[in-house]
């Protein structure tokens, strides 16, 4: 499956045209998609650069509009620090209510949940989480966020911004046992609610020690594509990181969700080696790395546990 890749001289124009890019591969099915779910990124709701970009989602709501008319979006978000309120609020997501037919959702507080079990330090699921089931459901799921580097995992992208938003307020921290761990739960999770549509606005994205006090940092590219596994490991490419240390895109590669191998990726539009940066790594990275050690454990152990994942969610 082929990943979009086009310059970008704003959040807006990045998107607007990496869209357009697409074309009816995704205008059909935004057709006839029952329910359109926008998931941006507040991590933060105070530090503006840690957050999906209003214009960003904006593109792709004038683009919903284009080809499915006033179609209703709901927007969800489950902010890790601060409220929902607050973010809509500070990055300007309000005014999407006057302009489009849009709903908002605190995924922190969605009443319909599933309790989905994930890992623990022994490689054990152990541990409850209380996953949006209106996450889980939707049929079509769009992740837009900036390429950040991350405290546990490297990189943080369209993959790990749907997975850990639509975990409800008070369980996101029960997914941080260690660094196996962590890779292992976030690839669970994302074989029920891997993106439909992964947006990657990297007009400036967030190097050093995100994903919320880090840098900017100028990749001046929009990526995206159907296939969020392949969109986020291209996108670790061009910042300058080896997808394959990334424990949750090399295990979901594995598992058969996608190509992480950015020179057997199909890309349309420009040439990712014009655009490719070495983005600053967070301090810990030596630390995040400790998953590799255990990988083939890991892959036993997540080989068995998606198969059993899937039977036990009745949608």
């Amino acid at each position: 499956m082929a990943v979009y890749l086009v310059d970008s001289e704003g959040h807006y124009e990045g998107v607007s045209k990496v869209m357009k890019l697409m074309g009816t591969l995704i205008s059909e099915r935004v057709k006839k998609a029952k329910e359109i779910l926008i998931k941006p990124n507040f991590v933060s709701t105070s530090v503006e650069l840690s957050a999906t970009p209003v214009e960003a989602v904006r593109a792709v709501l004038d683009f919903i509009r284009e080809v499915a008319g006033d179609k209703e979006v709901l927007i969800a978000e489950g902010p890790t620090l601060g409220s929902f309120e607050d973010g809509l609020r500070n990055y300007g997501y309000l005014k999407l209510k006057e302009d489009y037919n849009v709903e908002f959702l605190d995924l922190n507080k969605d009443p319909d949940y599933e309790v989905i079990e994930v890992y623990d330090k022994q490689l054990k699921r152990t541990i409850k989480v209380r996953v949006s089931r209106t996450a889980l459901e939707s049929d079509f799921r769009i992740s837009v966020c900036r390429p950040k580097t991350h405290d546990t995992v490297v990189v943080t992208l369209a993959i790990k911004n749907m997975v850990v938003g639509s975990i409800l307020n008070g369980d996101k921290s029960k997914i941080h046992q260690d660094y196996l761990a962590i890779n292992m739960s976030i690839a669970l999770l994302a074989t029920v609610l891997m993106p439909h549509l992964a947006i990657i606005d990297g007009y400036v994205g967030m190097e050093g020690n995100g994903p919320v006090n880090g840098s900017p940092i100028r990749l001046g590219v929009a990526v995206a594509g159907l296939n969020a596994v392949e969109v986020d490991a291209l996108t670790t490419w061009l910042m300058g990181f080896n997808p394959r240390d990334v424990g949750y895109l090399y295990y979901l590669g594995k598992l058969g969700y996608g190509e992480i191998d950015p020179s057997k990726i199909h890309v349309v539009g420009k040439d990712p080696a014009s655009f490719r940066k070495n983005f600053r790594p967070h301090k810990l990275i030596k630390e995040q790395l400790q998953w590799i050690k255990d990988v083939a454990k890991g892959l036993e152990v997540l080989m068995v546990d998606v198969k059993r994942l899937k039977e036990d969610l009745v949608f």
